[in-house]
């Protein structure tokens, strides 16, 4: 079967009309994922002002069913019934009515069916985890298992193209959490395929030290984020260092890559902490500023950098645009770093919890 190579907004187009089976079930399970080089800051239609490249997670994950009956005849509006953990979330129909309006063109049987849509996710809800990356891109992958029983001949690797394009278009960062373990999203001179409209594979060597790392996420605050994502990335529009930013991202990622290769853990700290601390940077010096870390999360980073110093562990922090600490480190250094953990910045967190994840594979398609 040919492989597809770059695609256009238009490919993801369907070229003919299908005829509408009667009904199916389907579900995916979808990880969250953790950049190294940021994104932050879109332009029109969820596009990235810069490239990003993160761990794709294992344990942090969102588990999507839907079950669809094909309509007497077609709505003027989309027909659905959501169910988060149990329980009707009518607060969550607009975000995804959102959704569906953005993918119509590129999803001809939307408004065909009623569908019946139930999640959850493997962490606790209100945790600080933000679940938008992992949610929305199990719901693109199981609207794109429905396109492939209509299409069983899909190219696979189209597939996987056009579910993380989908992705992209609920949540941006959901679209580098179908594959793993380390995705790029954003188009960047140095690593071809590369591009705006949907994540990719990170098919460059990569030291096998990368390839088992570990993420502890200390929960310092598990309240509602002071920012919305969506009004964090308006505030790069117009901010007086955002074209440095981009400049840096972009700098940053062409660092990694040897970085990856070679497995310089040094160097991949100062690259990893630096990009965590500029995107709050950027949100603390906008119009309007935030302050998104609480100061336990100074406290934690202090305490990462005086252990580093003291034991010559490998131990490292990023940050989301929050509060809460990812803890990143090496498979060999686990043990160590866990007692560290344990011993000195649990203390720290929010009823002390804290979640122990590590770089996954990216997202599985279930039985039903």
């Amino acid at each position: 079967m040919e492989i597809v190579g770059f695609m256009t907004e238009k490919d993801f187009i369907p070229s003919k009309s299908i005829e509408l089976i009667e009904k199916g079930k389907v579900a995916y399970k979808s990880p969250s994922n953790i950049a190294l080089v940021k994104y932050w800051g879109k332009k029109e239609g969820q596009i990235p002002a810069n490239p990003s490249i993160s761990f794709t997670l294992s344990a942090c994950a969102t588990t999507t069913k839907i079950s669809f009956k094909k309509l007497d005849s077609p709505t003027q509006q989309y027909s659905f019934d959501f169910f988060f953990e149990g329980n009707p979330k009518p607060s969550f129909r607009p975000k995804i009515e959102t959704f569906f309006k953005r993918i119509e063109a590129y999803i001809p049987y939307l408004k065909g069916y009623h569908f019946i849509m139930e999640t959850s996710n493997s962490f606790p809800h209100s945790s600080g985890i933000a679940s938008s990356a992992s949610g929305m891109s199990a719901l693109a992958l199981c609207l794109m298992e429905i396109e492939r029983m209509h299409i069983p001949e899909m190219d696979p690797d189209f597939f996987v193209k056009k579910a993380s394009f989908l992705a992209r278009l609920g949540s941006g960062s959901a679209c580098r959490s179908i594959e793993g373990p380390l995705v790029v999203w954003g188009g960047q001179e140095e690593i071809p395929d590369s591009t705006d409209l949907y994540g990719i594979r990170y098919n460059f060597e990569v030291h096998p030290v990368f390839k088992n790392f570990h993420d502890t996420i200390l929960l310092v605050d598990k309240g509602q984020k002071q920012v919305s994502s969506t009004v964090g990335h308006d505030l790069v529009k117009g901010h007086p260092f955002s074209e440095q930013r981009f400049k840096q991202a972009h700098r940053n990622l062409s660092l990694l890559k040897p970085i990856l290769r070679t497995g310089n853990l040094k160097e991949f700290i100062k690259v990893v902490e630096s990009e965590a601390l500029t995107l709050h940077a950027i949100m603390m010096t906008g119009d309007p500023y935030f302050v998104l870390m609480k100061p336990n999360t100074l406290e934690i980073i202090h305490r990462i950098w005086a252990f580093r110093e003291a034991s010559g562990s490998h131990v490292c922090f990023t940050l989301d645009a929050g509060a809460n600490v990812h803890v990143l480190y090496p498979e060999n250094e686990k043990e160590q770093v866990h007692q560290f953990i344990v011993n000195e910045l649990v203390a720290y967190c929010e009823n002390q919890q804290y979640i122990c994840d590590r770089i996954g594979l990216g997202a599985i398609r279930l039985k039903v």
